[in-house]
């Protein structure tokens, strides 16, 4: 019997496909360990949407050439959208066995159980990843989904599913649509089916997960499904309680039904993630992103109208090619209007074979951006901290994750009750102490301290 390491690195999706592949290893023979030296396999699962991604996964295959020399039968394999990417460039590096790309996962058993037996490097990538997936592809797919999407048994009650792959955006500086490939919605049946089972084995919350989740789209017949007709058929489950949905696309299209959905369903968490990228109409246009500073902020406010309390969250980029000055102050003057409960903030970097990485200079010093990071980092401080203290002495409802990753700092005035952490519907995250066997329970918590990004309480 062989052990299995896996690293993951990137979104949700990876993390996803990461928890597939682990039951997909467990029920080929496979046994999973924690530690590289206890391992004959090593699997790496990659992100390509950040340059900073791409090298962590160089340093650690680096760090696997060093122990390859002494433990030459070692088999590493690189998965995800690094994997596609690099292709065969990536095969020639001395640590690596296999390379995989996001739509050949469910091949991933049987490549490692030939790299094993047959010591050959092994390539599994899609070679023109923009043509419409064969059926044959998305057949595999499909089963390998539905065979494997459990639960994550890192957070327990928890699961993710895949409910489109792919995108057809063409934002500029991605490079998604060119490592997922087109962009496909599963059957609302599956999805449906996926989530029964999930609830089945004791999920109580359910993420769907898309590249710009709100387009979802299924024709059946003359019927035709959109994201808000699997979030009300996922709310009839019994045994769901909290449904939620990333990342959403700046789009009218299905917005309405979607919001209705949300403010109707109290399953439907009141919480949306909703990428700006850039505060200036310029940017956006240069971005290729469809909608300018207006129209975003039009459906933020119809968000808010529609949907009373909901919290919002966005993603910038700063240090886009041409940004100047004029143009990060409208993007400060966006984050002041939107008032995000969070944001992810990102320095610009090239992504090759992007339409920006092509076509577009990149312009703005190193220096420039970072100071642009910090600069709209502590505005969205301020705006979250000023949102977070509005908590203070209210009582939330709080789906228990586990342990905190510092459970030790209170340890000695709370032996009994370590420091736990959890979340609220509208993904607040809540520190308190409670048991330990909490975790994956709803319990309620009275709100005693705030910070920025944290909510202190005590449990009822």
């Amino acid at each position: 019997m062989s052990n299995v390491f896996i690293k993951t690195y990137g979104c949700q999706m990876n993390k996803m496909d990461t928890s597939m592949v682990t039951c997909a290893f467990k029920e080929a023979g496979f046994s999973l360990t924690d530690s590289v030296k206890d391992a004959d396999v090593v699997l790496i699962n990659t992100c390509s949407v950040r340059d900073h991604a791409e090298q962590r996964v160089i340093s650690h295959l680096g760090h696997l050439k060093h122990i390859k020399k002494n433990r030459p039968d070692l088999v590493v394999a690189v998965i995800g959208c690094m994997a596609q990417r690099l292709g065969a460039e990536l095969l020639e590096h001395e640590a690596v066995d296999i390379v995989c790309g996001p739509t050949q996962i469910p091949q991933i058993t049987e490549l490692v159980t030939k790299a094993i037996n047959e010591k050959q490097k092994k390539l599994a990538i899609t070679k023109n990843i923009r043509r419409k997936t064969p059926e044959y592809q998305t057949d595999a797919l499909e089963k390998f989904e539905t065979s494997f999407g459990i639960e994550d048994k890192q957070i327990p009650s928890q699961a993710f599913v895949n409910v489109m792959r792919g995108c057809d955006n063409f934002c500029s500086y991605c490079v998604v649509p060119y490592v997922r490939g087109p962009e496909v919605s599963r059957p609302p049946v599956a999805i449906i089916e996926q989530i029964r089972k999930l609830a089945d084995k004791g999920v109580k919350q359910v993420t769907l997960l898309g590249q710009r989740v709100n387009a979802y789209k299924y024709i059946a017949g003359e019927k035709i499904y959109c994201l808000a007709n699997v979030l009300k058929m996922a709310s009839e489950i019994e045994g769901i309680e909290w449904l939620k949905f990333v990342t959403n696309y700046p789009s009218e299209k299905f917005f309405d039904e979607i919001l209705q959905v949300m403010a109707d369903c109290p399953k439907v968490c009141k919480y949306l993630h909703i990428p700006a990228q850039s505060g200036s109409d310029k940017i956006l246009r240069a971005m290729n992103r469809r909608y300018t500073a207006e129209q975003y902020l039009d459906l933020i406010n119809k968000a808010r109208t529609t949907v009373p309390g909901i919290a919002i969250a966005g993603d910038f980029i700063v240090g886009f090619p041409g940004e100047t000055e004029e143009d990060f102050k409208a993007t400060v003057d966006l984050v002041k209007k939107a008032r995000y409960k969070n944001c992810f903030i990102f320095k610009y970097s090239p992504r090759p074979g992007t339409t920006a990485d092509k076509r577009l200079k990149d312009s703005v010093p190193l220096e420039v951006k970072k100071g642009r990071n910090i600069e709209l980092l502590a505005v969205q401080e301020q705006i979250s901290d000023e949102l977070s203290r509005e908590f203070l002495g209210k009582v939330v409802k709080v789906l228990v994750e586990g342990l905190s990753k510092k459970p030790h700092l209170n340890s000695a005035e709370n032996p009994d009750k370590p420091q736990l952490i959890g979340r609220t519907e509208t993904d607040y995250i809540v520190v308190f102490n409670g048991i330990s066997s909490l975790a994956g329970e709803f319990v309620k918590v009275k709100i005693t301290k705030t910070s920025p990004l944290t909510l202190f309480g005590e449990l009822i």
